[in-house]
């Protein structure tokens, strides 16, 4: 039976939508600022390209996971054709395709370069230190690569030369390949440019103004200008988003409410999928422990086990910690938040929790 498109069932917001066939296999993953206007244009338009008809042809379903803005949808759909490799999509299943980080390269005289996530190494040699992204804008990487570079007075050079080169003659360069900067004083300025990009989003900008204000308090007037036009660049440039960081761990995020649980899994700071399940027993504190409890149980077998849990509510803290964290098992940290990155993580599962029950209603 073809698939009936109802607009009413998809709301006017920025998101992800994957296209399934009737075998559950998902077939095309999109995104788009206003989900309802995109998915429309699927069944309302004569398509001459015979791809996308035959895509058309085989939906099923479509799901969707609501975000935030459209750098988050951006995001996620690459970190969701990566982890799904759906048959339509082609350009982004390439290792080095979506989006990069800004990193310093491990060598005597490092330089700041281009690190994408899921490439071996783009880098001429191998990157260490934080990374800071990922950038949805090329302009906007580009744009902080030059600056901290110009700032700092780094080189940016592959290979570095043996003489000064223009980079030095217009102000952009300290010249440490010709000794003009001394390699302690050019590691102190890596070190202070490191430093920087240690804060991540909000947190670069708070330190740039910082920055800023003690120039001015040194009366380095033409410094804190030139620093203010820069952040001011920057800030026009920059999306905030939650759906990728920088991180070691794997997350899982639940939301409970009435007798359902919405899970979002994060792996390596990549938030990758939403899942809707339903509580056995009536709703209400002790079924979500009972559920993380099963859910978590470490005598499960084959089941990967995340470093932390972010619930928006729990009955027994100390009684479920005891039970998923038994002797021999991994160790599984339990955060309830009222602020922060992942209190905002929390608050985007309760949206695509509200959303999924507001449609299985209409079902």
């Amino acid at each position: 039976m073809p698939f009936t498109f109802n607009a009413a069932h998809y709301p006017e917001s920025p998101g992800c939508y994957m296209m399934k066939g009737a075998d559950g296999r998902i077939l095309y993953i999109g995104k788009s600022k206003s989900l309802r206007n995109r998915l429309r244009s699927y069944f309302t338009k004569q398509h001459e390209n015979k791809r996308i008809k035959q895509l058309v042809d085989e939906i099923a379903s479509i799901e969707i996971v609501l975000v935030n803005n459209e750098a988050e949808s951006l995001l996620l759909e690459n970190n969701l054709i990566k982890r799904h490799k759906p048959p339509y999509n082609r350009a982004l299943m390439k290792e080095e395709s979506g989006y990069a980080y800004l990193q310093f390269t491990k060598e005597k005289l490092p330089r700041l370069g281009v690190y994408y996530r899921n490439q071996a190494n783009r880098l001429s040699k191998e990157a260490t230190g934080e990374k800071l992204g990922p950038f949805k804008s090329s302009r906007y990487r580009d744009a902080l690569l030059a600056f901290v570079a110009e700032h700092y007075g780094l080189r940016t050079c592959d290979p570095m030369p043996k003489r000064v080169c223009l980079q030095y003659h217009i102000g952009k360069c300290g010249g440490v390949c010709e000794g003009l900067v001394s390699e302690a004083d050019y590691l102190h300025q890596v070190r202070e440019a490191s430093e920087l990009l240690a804060d991540q989003g909000e947190g670069l900008m708070e330190a740039l103004y910082a920055k800023m204000e003690q120039y001015a308090e040194h009366m380095q007037f033409e410094k804190a200008q030139r620093l203010l036009l820069n952040i001011r660049n920057l800030e026009q440039a920059s999306d905030k988003q939650i759906v990728e960081r920088q991180a070691a761990i794997d997350q899982d995020i639940l939301y409970f409410e009435g007798t359902y649980v919405l899970i979002a899994s994060v792996k390596e700071g990549m938030l990758n999928d939403f899942r809707l399940l339903s509580l056995d027993g009536a709703p209400g504190e002790a079924a979500y422990d009972d559920f993380l409890m099963a859910q978590y149980n470490p005598q499960l077998e084959g089941r990967s086990r995340p470093s932390e849990l972010i619930v928006n509510t729990i009955g027994d803290l100390a009684k479920v910690r005891a039970a998923i964290n038994r002797r021999g098992a991994s160790s599984i940290k339990i955060a309830i938040p009222k602020r922060g990155i992942k209190y905002e993580l929390l608050q985007l599962c309760k949206s695509n929790y509200d959303y999924r029950i507001a449609r299985a209603d209409q079902s």
